[in-house]
């Protein structure tokens, strides 16, 4: 276990240090019985050694310096993908030394905002479709829309043999405008614009969740702030 001496670290630290919540927090759970060490109810004081398995509630935790959370601005060409044949593959173009991989996929001529990690226990948490976690885009399209357009798209059109959820849309320019999607249809966008006679010319993802692209070049990684990660995983716990 990473950050872990001959002598262990305390429990509750080491609950904490997974994000799960406070230290604080962690006594209460401790205290309440809800936290086993390789089977065995906790107790205060307790010392995690390195090869321990923690559960809270029957969730294996795991200390958060061993995860890994990336956002990346991808590229047009680059292909949300792990298979490593593919030679436009994400995991090739990051090279990152770990092995990680994206939430979700961005289209290969779609930029923006891809979150990459190694903590697949977030992953289908991330992804499902009925916690309604916000995606902004900004998208241009091939000709100037109208009032219409934007009240269709923001009350929905038919896309997948079901009706898109409402979103909201806030006009940049006569061709382009910026779009919040609670939900994840493959290519929702640019059938939801094909569906009312538009084509999308450029899509860019610039937030998923709390985390914003900001002032990322295309092509760059960082990884999440502290605060990014907590907020993030409240968000998905909630």
């Amino acid at each position: 276990m990473s950050g872990t001496d001959s002598e262990g670290i305390r429990l509750n630290k080491y609950i904490a240090s997974s994000g799960l919540c406070s230290r604080r927090e962690a006594d209460t759970l401790i205290e309440s019985g809800k936290v086993t060490i390789n089977g065995e109810v906790a107790v205060q004081g307790t010392k995690v050694m390195s090869g321990d398995i923690v559960e809270v509630s029957g969730r294996k935790i795991t200390p958060d310096d061993s995860m890994v959370y990336i956002v990346f601005n991808k590229p047009l060409g680059v292909t949300c993908t792990t298979d490593q044949r593919d030679p436009s593959n994400i995991i090739d173009y990051i090279g990152y030394s770990e092995r990680i991989f994206p939430v979700g996929r961005l289209d290969k001529n779609s930029s923006g905002l891809i979150l990459l990690t190694n903590d697949g226990s977030i992953v289908n948490k991330l992804l499902r479709a009925e916690n309604g976690h916000e995606k902004e885009y900004i998208v241009t399209v091939n000709r100037p829309y109208d009032k219409n357009f934007l009240k269709s798209m923001e009350s929905g059109v038919p896309v997948l043999g079901q009706l898109t959820l409402p979103c909201h849309l806030k006009p940049v320019n006569d061709k382009t405008f910026k779009i919040i999607l609670h939900q994840g249809l493959n290519r929702q966008i640019r059938r939801m614009c094909e569906y009312l006679g538009y084509k999308v010319t450029r899509l860019k993802r610039i937030r998923f969740m709390n985390v914003t692209l900001g002032d990322l070049e295309p092509g760059k990684w960082r990884y999440l702030t502290d605060e990014e990660k907590k907020e993030l995983k409240k968000d998905i716990t909630n």
